[in-house]
């Protein structure tokens, strides 16, 4: 133990003087590259003016300097000044969308309103002393063309950062060779070339083409809510008038004769202001135009939020009629419902409460007409109260209506009626999040009335049996099943109460996102915590977000209701047979186990990840988080365990390990997912003995198969 601490401390050592010499690096990188920029842009100056005095005194530059040493210069120039602006906007991590905004306004859009200023200095002197000064025109020009190339940098990398959240490996690819391209281009400066001549041309085409293409990904605007959307507005009004400004500066002096250097003819110049303006103009007509729709989002965020307040509701300690008035107000306001009122059931005698633009009056009528149609305490929806005689003869103002029990297998514990004055008024999507409120709540209700039931008998054991229930719940007991893939799990709890546990949503008609953890502890505490992941899931997964951003999301909610020394490790993949692929991240959970039937190769899955609840940082946990997108072929096997498989003891405390684990999938791959499942639990039962499970085991495999033709 003492050796395996001090190879851990030597470890961590090891990793602090590897970063430290790599920010020692970038320090020293940025402060070459702000020297040479400096350096360069001077010495341009100081040739510009040379030349300008050379030709008003009549005399010519020799032919080989001219205009080879501009050319050079303005090539060192920019690309140091790009390069320093790639390491600085590097060090820009989160989501803080309106803060990139803000930093390219602040530190590169105002050098246009700056070259405006400086122009017209410029002018009102000329007209002062009623002579053309041509040096100092060159000097205007040039501190323009210093602060061109500053802005365009600048907006380059906080479009790159932007462009690429939430990037795939396609976009990654795309925007390198974008890259790649552009400084091609510039290196065709070097040797004075016309991008306006023939040849050029068709190229030039084709960029801007790509460029169209860039600029259609801007996932991040869907991020910013309301007041956001409107500052950002403001700010990219603000920007793509500095591009204005400076494409009508340097245009206008484009045919001015006094000039000895002209940097319209810098191809590069133009495809990095066409970049930066088409984005920045993209994304200024995107939210100005979803700034309609971002209230909807808001809901969307609020519904989540709610729906995790009553995940907490035990957690926290509440009552039964705290969570019934949590429903309500949730509902209420997901489903924007004109008039409400919920029912509690206790002893089969309904008890309404919670009463919302209506009376009891016509709470009587209405229910009175239910039964009638034999309508009691039943899931029901009604979009067209008005085409009902019976409705119709009440004279009420609602045309659609919601009917929503709390309702388990064994419990009636409320309904829950929603109104609306507007026929059609619950479609399809509100009502699925009106049910996933109703759903959570009768978990809860039904955990709570299990926790008091708990505490009126032996504690112990009721707690150990009421968790074992939950954690039953918890975990499905079937798989969708699929003619691309077949899966298999097994799960064993070392004791009554485990902590593990795995769960499933069917994204789409081609994709399912499938999840696996490990909570610290045990208990009824890990059932509880468990409990809380499953809403998680559910509630951010029907936002259909990428693996990474929701370890993210899941570790900001865990970090406000887990205890400071629990934490919960997890893997999430989402798999579309259609795309033949699939995308994981891990949060400090063991490496996935896969064999690839094209290469015939066994392996894990080595990719970083940190447990949920560990660091409660939001900004800093996104560091420690990496997603992996992998292309699967017919016949590839993908093993998810948790650590009770691979850290199973045999009566000799040999631990069973990975390597082993890796071997029995060598020796089985070929075999069906079932088949796979029983060897490697044979096995590990084989090695640890008869009943001798020391920690929760559990075990998932999925082997992809050939799609069937229907028949």
């Amino acid at each position: 133990m003492l050796k395996a601490g001090r190879e851990t401390s030597y470890s961590a050592v090891a990793n602090q003087k590897t970063d430290t010499r790599f920010m020692l690096y970038k320090n020293n990188a940025k402060t070459l590259l702000a020297t040479t920029t400096v350096v360069s842009w001077l010495l341009l100056l100081i040739y510009v003016l040379l030349t300008a005095e050379s030709k008003l005194a009549g005399s010519k530059a020799p032919g080989f300097a001219y205009p080879f040493i501009s050319n050079f210069l303005t090539v060192v120039f920019i690309v140091s000044v790009f390069l320093f602006q790639r390491l600085h906007t590097e060090m820009l991590k989160g989501i803080d969308f309106i803060g990139y905004l803000w930093n390219l306004f602040s530190k590169a859009g105002v050098a246009a309103y700056l070259s405006v200023a400086l122009y017209l200095v410029y002018r009102v002197y000329i007209n002062y002393i009623d002579e053309q000064y041509t040096l100092l025109l060159h000097v205007v020009y040039q501190i323009n063309f210093g602060l061109l190339v500053l802005f365009l940098a600048k907006a380059f990398y906080i479009w790159r950062q932007l462009l690429l959240h939430h990037k795939n490996k396609f976009l990654q690819i795309a925007w390198d060779w974008f890259e790649l391209l552009l400084g091609g281009i510039l290196l065709l400066t070097l040797f004075n070339f016309k991008y306006t001549s023939y040849v050029f041309l068709p190229l030039l085409a084709l960029m801007g083409f790509y460029i169209l293409f860039l600029c259609t990904n801007l996932k991040w605007v869907a991020y910013l809510t309301f007041s956001n959307k409107s500052r950002s507005l403001v700010l990219l009004g603000a920007i793509l008038l500095s591009c204005y400004i400076f494409i009508r500066f340097f245009y206008n002096m484009a045919d001015n004769e006094q000039l000895t250097v002209d940097y319209t003819d810098v191809g590069f110049l133009l495809l990095a202001m066409l970049f930066v303006g088409l984005y920045t103009l993209a994304a200024f007509l995107v939210s100005l135009f979803s700034l309609p729709t971002s209230s909807v989002f808001e809901q969307k965020s609020e519904d989540l939020l709610n729906f995790q307040r009553l995940s907490l509701s035990i957690q926290q300690g509440q009552s039964e009629a705290q969570v019934y008035d949590m429903l309500v107000d949730s509902t209420i306001k997901a489903s924007d419902a004109s008039a409400a009122w919920f029912e509690v059931i206790r002893n089969s005698d309904p008890q309404v409460t919670h009463l919302l633009n209506i009376t009891e009056a016509q709470v009587k009528s209405i229910r009175h007409l239910l039964q009638a149609y034999n309508i009691h305490n039943m899931d029901y929806i009604n979009n067209n109260l008005g085409r009902n005689p019976g409705f119709r003869g009440l004279g009420l103002p609602w045309k659609s209506m919601a009917i929503l029990p709390i309702k388990s297998t064994k419990h009636l514990s409320g309904v829950l009626y929603l109104l609306k004055d507007v026929e059609g008024g619950f479609d399809h999507e509100t009502v699925n999040v009106l049910r996933t409120f109703t759903s959570q709540t009768t978990l809860t209700i039904e955990n709570l009335r299990l926790v008091n039931e708990s505490l009126q008998n032996e504690r112990y054991k009721e707690e150990l049996k009421i968790a074992t229930q939950v954690q039953e719940s918890l975990n499905p007991k079937t798989f969708p099943t699929d003619s691309w893939f077949e899966i298999s799990t097994h799960s064993v709890a070392a004791k009554e109460v485990g902590g593990d546990f795995y769960d499933f949503l069917q994204l789409s008609e081609s994709r399912i996102a499938i999840i696996i953890g490990d909570v610290s502890g045990k208990g009824i505490s890990a059932a509880f915590h468990m409990a809380q992941m499953k809403g998680i899931f559910h509630g951010l997964m029907q936002q259909d977000m990428a693996p990474s951003e929701f370890m993210k999301q899941a570790n900001s909610a865990l970090s406000r209701c887990l205890e400071r020394t629990s934490f919960i490790t997890s893997s999430l993949y989402i798999i579309d047979y259609r795309m033949k692929g699939f995308m994981f991240a891990r949060a400090g959970h063991c490496h996935t186990l896969y064999y690839n039937s094209m290469m015939d190769d066994v392996f894990y899955f080595k990719t970083d990840g940190l447990g949920l609840g560990i660091l409660r940082d939001d900004k800093a946990y996104a560091g420690h988080i990496r997603e992996m997108y992998y292309d699967y072929n017919p016949g590839d096997v993908m093993v998810i365990y948790t650590d009770g498989i691979v850290e199973a003891r045999s009566p000799q405390n040999e631990e069973y390990g990975e390597d082993r684990l890796l071997y029995m999938l060598k020796q089985t791959y070929h075999l069906e997912a079932d088949d796979i499942k029983y060897a490697i639990i044979n096995d590990v039962n084989d090695f640890t003995g008869p009943d001798n499970v020391y920690d929760d085991q559990t075990l998932l495999v999925i082997k992809f198969r050939p799609t069937q033709q229907n028949t």
